[in-house]
């Protein structure tokens, strides 16, 4: 446990001091181009004022739901109230420093590409690892902070940690969890409601590019960006990786066939792996390396699949060392090894969906080649094969999962399958930072068009963000996956802590279990229709804004006269404040709700649910949303029937279409069945004393 901890807090420390460094390293850089710095502040000062208004609103969400922590528990877990709202600072600052850096690295990737291909990934990357290693850090010590702070209050002895330490650590992911919806939803909501408003009226009816500086909602469009998906990403996988972490320590305090000795080791392995996975992401960052002519995707690779390797050769002796030769289970024995094998399937499991998700999603491959042809006949052939190349896409990941279940449950019993789930994010550190360089990427790209940079300017970060178009998609793929198996083991440690053991009870043909299968199933679908219209509501708003300053002030296409930015950001943040309220609250009062009314069966049928409709719904929602957009840039780059032809036009449709698809409700479902199971096992000894 000493060693766990000590761990943990080094590896926290070194992935903050990474983070820092390589900070301190991007605001070294100079930005030359007076338009450029002009332009980029617009989106930085943006960006800072949706998060400072967004945490506004949400504190009082936090007060409040601390205030119910402290007065529903009883005694010592009342410190659970102390965890939620340190989990929920801990995300909130993770996403303010991820995205503060983010919206400086993007001007200065497009200043360096004036150098060339390599100096331009070389700060993208950079500014994409701030996100990432600023993630694993806080995380890890504020998993640290609880469990060091907790033990020396109440003792460290194995029924003191089951029955309140590690409850009182539930606190931390729940705070996490609820913080991430709220990212989510609300930059997804605003990223949106810009993307559609320019795109439908820029595009389709002015007729003009792209991250055309006359359009009025370019800059709320390059806004969005930042807050969705470098902020709204970054709050995703960090519950993951706590919720993840959290649901294998109580999974492990619990293992069947175990001493007490070796539960508390198996405890608190899960930590330890997560600080040699820190490690293994910044020894990976080190390959992340491209020369003029190379491929970014490939040098992209090279770090992630480096720090895979890395931490798969670092884990069997990890594990091995924390075991201490002891194995456990029921009629077979489990030992380090089926251990290990279980860490590095769920490790295999994450980079097979991620490759899965680049075949569907990819530019230039077969299913993305269908839709691209579909266009030539019109917007609703568009439409129809992209959402059947959608749903063909959750068979190979469904399958996927499916396989690292039962291989992990084989290998290791259930706590095989939370081990699984943490091995899947144990090098989140450079994963994340793969993700979050491709919107820096992309707004680098739309501030190389409106500086009016140099045509060889706009080729370099026009590849740049080809590559993460593609590293988005493998993003959200991953996190599906990883969300699937993190929803399953919180789901298994709720179980374990209600106190409810009776399988006859928890059996499908039970009414009660069967009510709660059909509301849980129910909810992901009621939770992605609040979430679109969100999004159409304030996308209207947007169009009337946007033609109204085309029509009012005609000098704007003439270039005569200047747009207001201003009026755009404001819309898309008052929308996406006052509409992520509602799919919120219905994500966090339904557990509460079917556990109180209903019983533990009835809920543990609602978490059941949810996952099986959510996951599915999740990947293909993310997966036709990534077609939809990789055909249109496929469109474009022809010579003939490219910009500006009916088939483009088709494909601006399906894009506009796939948008709140792959970038609101389908990513917030993720954390959608993650916050239920969260808050399922933070309000279970409640429900076990309620039910007696």
């Amino acid at each position: 446990m000493t060693v766990a901890l000590i761990a943990a807090a080094c590896a926290g420390f070194l992935a903050l001091a990474y983070a820092a460094f390589r900070a301190a390293w991007i605001y070294r850089q100079t930005v030359e181009a007076p338009n450029l710095a002009r332009i980029g502040g617009y989106i930085a000062e943006g960006a800072v004022a949706f998060l400072k208004r967004e945490y506004t609103v949400l504190a009082p969400f936090v007060l409040v739901v601390g205030a119910f922590l402290a007065l529903a528990n009883a005694g010592n877990l009342r410190l659970q109230a102390l965890a939620f709202a340190l989990g929920a600072v801990t995300s909130a600052a993770a996403g303010w420093f991820g995205m503060k850096v983010a919206t400086a690295a993007n001007s200065r990737t497009a200043q360096a590409a004036a150098r060339g291909l390599g100096p331009a990934l070389q700060v993208a990357f950079a500014g994409g690892s701030v996100m990432g290693m600023t993630v694993v850090g806080l995380a890890l010590l504020g998993i640290a902070a609880i469990v060091a702070g907790a033990v020396a209050l109440f003792g460290g002895e194995l029924p003191v940690l089951h029955d309140t330490v590690f409850p009182v650590l539930s606190g931390f992911s729940l705070g996490a969890s609820a913080m991430a919806l709220f990212a989510r939803v609300g930059g997804g909501i605003f990223t949106k409601a810009a993307d559609v408003g320019a795109d439908l009226v820029g595009k389709v009816e002015a007729g003009i590019p792209e991250d055309d500086p006359r359009n009025p909602a370019v800059i709320a469009d390059n806004v969005g960006d930042n807050v969705g998906d470098v902020a709204g990403m970054g709050a995703d996988l960090f519950e993951s990786y706590v919720g993840s972490i959290v649901g294998v320590v109580v999974l492990g305090a619990a293992a069947a066939g175990a001493s007490d000795a070796l539960r508390l080791r198996l405890a608190f392995l899960p930590i330890l792996l997560a600080a040699v996975g820190v490690a293994a992401s910044a020894l990976g960052s080190l390959f992340v390396r491209v020369r003029e002519g190379g491929s970014p995707q490939r040098a992209l690779n090279a770090g992630t699949f480096g720090a895979a390797a890395i931490a798969a050769a670092a884990l069997y002796p990890v594990t091995a060392w924390a075991m201490g030769g002891q194995t456990y289970g029921e009629g077979v024995e489990v030992g380090a090894l089926r251990v290990f094998l279980a860490t590095v399937l769920g490790l295999a499991s994450g980079v097979a969906i991620g490759v899965l998700t680049e075949f569907f999603t990819g530019t230039s491959t077969k299913p993305v080649l269908k839709i691209a042809k579909s266009c030539d006949t019109g917007a609703a052939t568009t439409i129809i094969t992209g959402l059947g190349v959608g749903m063909l896409s959750t068979l190979p990941p469904i399958l996927v999962i499916s396989g690292a279940l039962l291989g992990s449950f084989q290998l290791a019993g259930l706590y095989g399958v939370g081990i699984a789930a943490l091995g899947m994010l144990v090098t989140l550190g450079i994963q994340l930072s793969v993700d979050a360089y491709g919107p820096i990427a992309d707004n680098a790209g739309g501030l190389a068009v409106m500086a009016a940079m140099p045509p060889e300017v706009r080729d370099n970060t026009d590849h740049l963000d080809a590559v993460g178009n593609t590293t988005a998609a493998i993003g959200k793929g991953f996190a599906i996956g990883s969300a699937a198996l993190t929803a399953i083991i919180l789901f298994s440690a709720f179980i374990q802590a209600s106190g409810f053991l009776d399988q006859g009870a928890l059996a499908v043909i039970q009414v009660p279990v069967l009510v709660g299968l059909l509301l849980g199933g129910m909810i992901p679908y009621l939770f992605s229709a609040l979430a679109m219209d969100a999004i159409g509501v304030s996308a209207f708003a947007m169009i009337e804004e946007v033609r109204r300053q085309f029509r009012e002030k005609p000098g704007i296409l003439l270039e005569t006269e200047s747009p207001d930015y201003t009026a755009c950001v404001d819309i898309s943040t008052r929308s996406a404040l006052r509409r992520m309220i509602l799919p919120g609250t219905v994500a966090a009062a339904a557990p509460v709700l079917v556990g109180f009314l209903g019983g533990i069966p009835m809920l543990a049928g609602l978490l059941a649910g949810s996952t099986l409709s959510g996951v599915l719904l999740a990947i293909f929602m993310s997966n036709s949303g990534g077609a939809w957009d990789n055909a249109k840039k496929l469109i474009e780059g022809r010579e003939r029937n490219g910009k500006g032809s009916d088939a483009h036009k088709a494909a601006v449709v399906g894009d506009t279409v796939g948008d709140p698809f792959k970038d609101t409700a389908g990513p917030a479902l993720n954390i959608l069945i993650k916050l239920m199971a969260v808050i399922s096992l933070v309000i279970a000894p409640m429900l076990k004393s309620f039910w007696g």
